[in-house]
């Protein structure tokens, strides 16, 4: 039996001045994720044993609290690495700085729905001085260039080609909340559906907060919705918000926005090389395996991202 087509994604959101702080730690838990009837029993024990919560998560790493209101909820970290390796079959080293999954309401990590895998890195201080002046038209070409070497080594290990097509949505920068959004097509050898990678970064005084999420290009329209909700839905913490950047004792990144769209803390290494390539650890994130819980379970990553052989469900 083949899986339904389906969707997951990776994310963070913005920071705002602290008086929503004072309501922060009000996560409350909710009773039960949504379970369709028609999964095996396997996947719906899996999906009892998830402790999902709502309304403001504090997201320790990044000190910041993410304000999800009733519309989406919330998996901590262990249970997003659950998700993560047991239900969609990603490796356990490619999921180890994972904090946590945020998902609509009403839909469950095994249906046809996005997901939004938050990370943050402590990369030092993402200066915004040259926002107005970057060329992204310029970083796409040389993601583009940096792609045979890399569809050498998925081909080597047995998974389908990638290609980057374009721009789903150009680069673009909120200088009030810090926080810098972009959209790929993608277009995989074995899929003839384009994938959808979503990007959300949140720039904080010593690092970058990121919802990444991962979907088809017909999902764009409900993807961005929901990108631009988790964009405003962030407070960093008094001491940790960008404004709080002290230049005479703080680390800086050493690369501005630019660098986060093709790759971070890579560039650096990239600019000597004389391409431009993504962080290793954003590839092995989409590198999907072939294991699976139930009906429902990644169709789309097992076809456009890395399924290698056809498994039945379980």
């Amino acid at each position: 039996m083949t899986y339904s087509t389906r969707a997951a994604c990776l994310a963070l959101a913005l920071l705002a001045a602290p008086p929503v702080l004072a309501q922060q730690g009000a996560a409350v838990p909710i009773a039960s994720i949504a379970i369709d009837s028609k999964l095996s029993a396997e996947a719906k024990a899996f999906l009892r044993s998830l402790r999902p919560v709502a309304g403001d998560v504090r997201i320790d790493a990044a000190k910041a609290v993410l304000h999800l209101g009733d519309r989406y909820y919330f998996l901590p970290a262990a249970d997003a690495k659950r998700v993560l390796t047991e239900a969609w079959g990603n490796p356990p080293e490619a999921v180890s700085d994972v904090l946590g999954l945020v998902m609509e309401k009403g839909k469950s990590p095994l249906d046809d729905a996005w997901g939004a895998v938050i990370t943050y890195r402590d990369t030092g201080y993402v200066s915004d001085s040259d926002a107005a002046s970057q060329d992204y038209e310029a970083v796409l070409q040389s993601m583009k260039d940096g792609e045979a070497e890399e569809n050498a080594q998925r081909k080597a290990a047995g998974f389908p080609t990638l290609n980057l097509v374009g721009w789903a949505q150009p680069p673009s920068y909120d200088a009030r909340a810090h926080s810098l959004v972009w959209a790929r097509e993608l277009a995989s050898s074995d899929s003839k559906i384009h994938g959808l990678n979503y990007d959300v970064r949140l720039l904080g005084r010593s690092g970058v907060l990121s919802l990444n999420m991962v979907a088809t290009m017909p999902m764009l329209a409900q993807v961005r919705t929901a990108a631009n909700s988790f964009g405003q839905a962030v407070d960093f913490e008094t001491g940790a918000r960008y404004a709080d950047y002290n230049a005479a004792t703080d680390k800086a990144a050493g690369y501005g926005l630019a660098g986060l769209v093709g790759g971070g803390a890579a560039v650096a290494v990239a600019k000597k090389a004389g391409i431009l390539v993504l962080l290793a650890k954003f590839w092995k994130l989409i590198l999907v395996g072939a294991v699976a819980i139930g009906g429902g379970a990644l169709a789309m990553f097992r076809r456009l991202f890395g399924r290698r052989e056809e498994h039945d469900e379980i």
